[in-house]
């Protein structure tokens, strides 16, 4: 550990402790450690070109504006209502059915966007006040809407994968698909405990549809239900690369929500394309920053110091997987998915490959612990949308959530020790 070293390490430490936003923590870590350390290797110049290396981003990140803008018009627009009503339709009617309809919905909304927080803060709004409606209690109405959008970014199309595609080189085809099987287990083990908990509290049922009322918001919901069909059947097909999958999903959602739905004017689509804009500026330059931090994170040798300590917990991988989750699940309860993505999950891919991982099955596996982060206390962000939403205590939904994370987990352990989950769909591509 020498000075620099242990400057870089100390700020990147002091950016979690004092809430300072990811990329200002990158960077400042980076800027001090090359005004430290000597050497032609480092210096002001050097991470200045490692961050501008990191802005001249790769085709495969192209895809994620494209899936941020699909995401915000489905928000915008009607889409969230039909896809909410066909939900009821669908489900409805069991007992405890409007939180099946939760479930259901996010699960389809999730084939449309593939973000977490689009589906918690778009989709969220409607599902709690329809449960509130149906008399369910605010902090399980909070806690099932929560979980179930971590269904968001694991059922195809998926931006945390895109950047671990980046990351890691696996074929972001294949990551998409293998998010399948998993997140249809994650929408099942959520229903089952939904189900319990409903015959347990005495919780109703929902509306129940006749033939004719379902066939209705069918086709209404129809041209909606066809994104995730249009956008895995090319990729699957082959027709379209995931990048072209995120502009054909902007442009279907822009052309649904204005000509089929009528909901999407002129003004709310400035906003949409404003605000899309942001996001993107936000993440090109956490990867900007991500950049300089992963070169000195290099020349420093980390991972391959994190790989010995690892490593000399055990060798063999069933065990080390168990730990690497583990770990991770404890970084979610603390740090931002994206510091983990760009930062840590550099540094366990060398030891992934060295013993023969599946990359496409670890890329699934760590996506889902990470959407798991975001539903954990003490700073997971999904509880904190859903409190501001609704109103309800922090401390009321950290109390209903806590079985549901149990249950997440249940299913995350299952993927991890049984790769046919993640490798049946990919293995039929080739």
């Amino acid at each position: 550990m020498n000075i620099p070293l242990t400057v870089f390490l100390l700020c990147f430490i002091l950016t979690f402790i004092i809430r300072l936003p990811i990329a200002l923590g990158m960077l400042m870590s980076s800027v001090f450690y090359c005004l430290l350390a000597p050497g032609p290797a480092v210096g002001l110049q050097m991470a200045a070109r490692q961050f501008l290396g990191g802005l001249n981003v790769k085709f495969i990140l192209i895809a994620v504006p494209l899936f941020v803008f699909a995401a915000k018009v489905m928000n915008s627009g009607a889409v969230t209502e039909k896809v909410f009503k066909f939900a009821n339709s669908l489900v409805g009617r069991w007992r405890g059915g409007m939180g099946h309809v939760n479930v259901v919905a996010s699960i389809i909304f999730s084939g449309m966007t593939g973000s977490a927080v689009a589906d918690a803060s778009g989709l969220g709004i409607m599902e709690i006040e329809a449960m509130r409606k149906h008399g369910y209690d605010d902090s399980f109405s909070c806690a099932i809407t929560a979980a179930s959008a971590t269904i968001g970014p694991i059922f195809p199309p998926s931006i945390p994968m895109i950047f671990y595609a980046m990351l890691s080189g696996a074929s972001i085809g294949k990551l998409f698909i293998g998010g399948m099987i998993p997140g249809i287990l994650i929408g099942l083990a959520l229903m089952a405990y939904i189900a319990f908990i409903a015959n347990k509290r005495g919780y109703p049922r929902g509306e129940k549809y006749t033939l004719r009322q379902f066939i209705k918001s069918t086709i209404i919901a129809l041209p909606a239900l066809m994104t995730p069909v249009i956008l895995l059947g090319g990729i699957y097909t082959g027709v379209v690369t995931p990048t072209e999958a995120g502009a054909l999903a902007g442009i279907y959602a822009l052309l649904i929500s204005v000509l089929v739905y009528r909901s999407l004017g002129l003004k709310q689509l400035w906003e949409v394309i404003l605000e899309t804009a942001k996001t993107t500026g936000i993440l090109t330059i956490i990867v900007g920053a991500a950049f300089s931090f992963s070169y000195i994170v290099a020349i420093e040798r980390i991972p391959d110091v994190f790989s010995g300590l690892l490593l000399g917990i055990t060798t063999n991988k069933y065990v080390l997987l168990l730990v690497i989750n583990i770990l991770f699940i404890i970084l979610g309860m603390f740090i931002d998915t994206m510091a983990i993505t760009l930062v840590f999950i550099p540094m366990v891919l060398p030891l992934v490959k060295m013993l023969g991982i599946d990359l496409v099955h670890f890329g699934v596996v760590i996506v889902l612990n990470m959407m798991i982060g975001l539903s954990t206390p003490p700073f997971g962000m999904l509880l904190f949308i859903v409190s501001g939403i609704s109103g309800a205590p922090l401390k009321s939904i950290i109390k209903e959530i806590f079985p549901m994370l149990l249950v997440l987990i249940g299913v995350l352990f299952l993927i991890t020790y049984i790769p046919w989950f993640v490798l049946y769909l990919p293995g039929k591509m080739q």
